[in-house]
């Protein structure tokens, strides 16, 4: 794994009186995915919020690959759980609005660079659908598709897959596995699902607590391209072992 692209140091946000994040601090290193694993409500949305230049931190800075980005937006691509899909557009004009809006080309130029990936992405053929045509996990490798495209190298995935069923989760999941083979697209990825975080993880931050902080990493040395069945190792099954006794401990 190269060096360090993206780091998030001693993140401390308040809303009024109520702590959300305290001293949080995590690192993304050039090529990996690395998860944000906790509960619900211990501030993971909010930390990307941060990284992203939404809201304002009050303590701590950002910095991505040597340059402080604190407060700053349009620096990294952000994927929210909803894909966000304009149901008036076609998926195609979707997918390369980013480029348009982004980074200033023209619509025919970004219509042409948007499709090149559509074979790669799995999304052949339905480029002039509309979103409302789309199955569930066809707008989600849509929303993957113009994340990517808008992307300069790092990307925050907030819960992009808790919406869909169980077996189309997990035809996704293959799915992304092998795309990230693919585009090596450093990632930061909010879930609370253990089996989620250890299958598409190079590494796993636990955040927990009110305000949430960061309890332990995992490294996850599962060889890769990886499959589902991964999740029936002996490795997996004791690296999951591992955070689950870690999280009772919290």
């Amino acid at each position: 794994m190269s060096g360090t692209i993206l780091s998030v140091n001693n993140i401390s946000k308040s809303f009024g009186e109520k702590k959300i994040l305290d001293d949080v601090s995590i690192e993304l290193k050039d090529g990996e995915i690395v998860s944000l694993l906790g509960v619900s409500g211990c501030g993971k949305t909010t930390l990307f919020n941060i990284i992203s230049g939404l809201i304002d931190a009050d303590e701590g800075d950002i910095i991505l690959d040597g340059e402080n980005i604190t407060g700053q937006t349009g620096k990294v691509s952000y994927m929210l759980q909803k894909d966000l899909l304009l149901p008036y557009y076609t998926v195609l004009d979707n997918v390369a609005l980013p480029l348009v809006i982004k980074k200033k080309q023209k619509k025919k130029q970004a219509r042409e660079k948007a499709s090149d990936f559509f074979g790669m992405f799995g999304l052949s053929g339905m480029e002039n659908k509309y979103p409302s045509q789309l199955s569930g996990g066809m707008r989600q490798r849509a929303a993957f598709l113009r994340t990517y495209l808008s992307s300069d190298g790092v990307a925050l995935l907030d819960e992009p897959f808790s919406a869909l069923d169980t077996i189309t989760r997990s035809a996704i999941h293959e799915w992304y596995m092998d795309i990230m083979n693919e585009v090596r697209l450093s990632t930061l990825f909010v879930t609370h699902d253990i089996d989620e975080a250890i299958l598409l993880s190079d590494r796993i931050y636990i955040l927990s607590g009110r305000p949430g902080s960061i309890k332990n990493e995992y490294c996850v040395d599962l060889p890769r391209p990886r499959k589902n069945d991964v999740a029936l190792s002996n490795d997996f099954v004791g690296i999951k072992r591992e955070i689950i006794n870690s999280l009772g401990r919290i």
